[in-house]
């Protein structure tokens, strides 16, 4: 029997430069069978995938191996112990760092292959990256702690009470920032979008960020609206899902009046606005008859949103021209007086 099998410490080194060989091996083998996979796919995602577990692969099979060879060899417990656990963490810092490139380079794929019109993707990706990375650091202390066998019972408890603590006082935040994500993920709207609020404020996204959202109005004014509360309420999209505009104009003329004549003149108004589109083309209804006129409704599409102000100016303008020029009356309120002879002589 040779000699050497007699040492536990010859035996042990044995056994390290052949793990070393081993797992040497076992990452080209590794890397080959996983990078014919790889190019089966279409995705360059496995490709980034099986060039960042490689080397971890190949280390953790020595670490392994060194960490299960310490059962059949016969050292000193004390030794045992140390050559484990500094194993272990060589394993939890590798692993560590190996799950939050993998968690890096999965969130950017996965939003790069989501289309984002609100803006938040800036906003929302490193968020993601940041919670993976805080779990990942989270769980590889506490794994750290459990090989050294120190004990976490208090760290727990402290922990549990800090986190109610941050949760309470952070409640109102964490609550803007779901709303952002649940905007980002259903769209409602996009910058750049005409939105009217619950509250009745109009005007244009400027941006969405994931604690609120702010919109421009036509006074140019900047309204700022937490998420979670425009995650809650009624939101009229204007430029969804097409950005064209409707456009309702009523109008009373006089009865008596040639309605043929008043309907030809509204749309000859909107075919000659400069903002009205022509598909759809616009259409004049006839919609009842009022107390002091005959009511119609010119109905038009306008470019976008943000010329509805500009486009009612140019055709209130235009048609009460031609009204003018074409002598079609646009009643007002009036009140006839009959007073009677009899009701005189009454009073007197």
């Amino acid at each position: 029997m040779p000699e050497f099998l007699n040492n536990p410490v010859l035996i042990e080194v044995f056994i390290i430069i052949s793990l070393a060989i081993l797992s040497r091996v076992a990452g080209i083998l590794f890397y080959r069978f996983a990078g014919r996979l790889s190019r089966l796919t279409r995705t360059s995602l496995d490709d980034r995938i099986t060039e960042i577990l490689r080397r971890p692969f190949s280390i953790s099979i020595f670490f392994a191996g060194l960490i299960v060879s310490l059962t059949y060899v016969e050292l000193p417990q004390d030794v045992v112990f140390y050559i484990s656990a500094i194993s272990y963490t060589i394993l939890i810092l590798l692993w560590s760092r190996t799950l939050i490139k993998l968690s890096n380079v999965v969130v950017n794929h996965i939003m790069s292959r989501v289309s984002d019109d609100t803006g938040l993707r800036d906003d929302v990706v490193p968020m993601v990256r940041n919670i993976s990375k805080v779990l990942i650091i989270g769980i590889a202390l506490f794994l750290f702690l459990s090989v050294w066998k120190i004990n976490i019972t208090p760290l727990l408890a402290s922990a549990g009470i800090a986190g109610a603590i941050v949760a309470f006082a952070a409640k109102d935040t964490m609550a803007n920032v779901f709303g952002g994500v649940s905007i980002f993920f259903d769209k409602p709207f996009k910058i750049g979008d005409y939105i009217v609020l619950d509250s009745g404020e109009r005007g244009e996204v400027a941006t969405v960020g994931l604690r609120s959202t702010r919109i421009k109005t036509r006074d140019d004014i900047m309204i700022t609206i937490p998420n979670s509360i425009i995650a809650n309420t009624k939101i009229i999209n204007e430029s969804a899902p097409v950005p064209k505009f409707r456009i309702r104009i009523p109008i009373s003329v006089a009865y008596g009046s040639d309605i043929d004549l008043v309907e030809k003149t509204l749309l000859e108004v909107a075919s000659s606005t400069e903002n009205v589109l022509s598909q759809p083309a616009p259409r004049v209804r006839f919609r009842s008859f009022g107390d002091s006129g005959l009511n119609f409704e010119l109905l038009c599409w306008a470019r976008e949103p943000a010329l509805r102000g500009l486009t009612v100016h140019q055709l209130n303008c235009s048609i009460y021209k031609e009204f003018e020029s074409k002598e079609i009356k646009i009643p007002f309120p009036q009140r006839d007086i009959h007073i009677y002879k009899k009701d005189i002589e009454k009073t007197t």
